[in-house]
């Protein structure tokens, strides 16, 4: 059974940082592309980021520079270091992947900038 559990939301001042944590259970979690993906009250999902199978990694342009996506392969984890945090970062953070045809995501944490 695939699991993804997210975690390290939290309320943030803007400017501040947070670190999302995703521990990935019931696939080949190291061959396997990951992603984030949040999604802001009253708005569809959005896309942030994802880092593939051999690391390589992609950003959506409203986070790129601000946000690195990382893997622990050994550990099972996929990681998101949020810095420079803005007010509308604030959403529900999803870790997600796919593994065949069917697209997998945790339950979120939410994140919350504001002073």
């Amino acid at each position: 059974e695939v699991q993804l559990v997210e975690s390290g939301g939290g309320l943030v001042q803007p400017g501040g940082s947070l670190r999302l944590s995703c521990a990935a259970s019931g696939f080949t979690f190291g061959s396997a592309d990951m992603s984030w993906v949040r999604q802001a009250p009253g708005k569809g999902p959005e896309w942030v980021s994802t880092i593939s199978g051999g690391g390589v990694t992609y950003y959506a342009d409203s986070v790129k520079g601000r946000f690195t996506i990382s893997r622990d392969n050994a550990k099972l984890m996929l990681y998101l270091q949020m810095n420079s945090l803005k007010p509308e970062d604030t959403a529900v953070y999803y870790c997600t992947t796919q593994v065949g045809i069917i697209s997998y995501k945790g339950q979120g944490t939410q994140v919350t900038v504001s002073s």
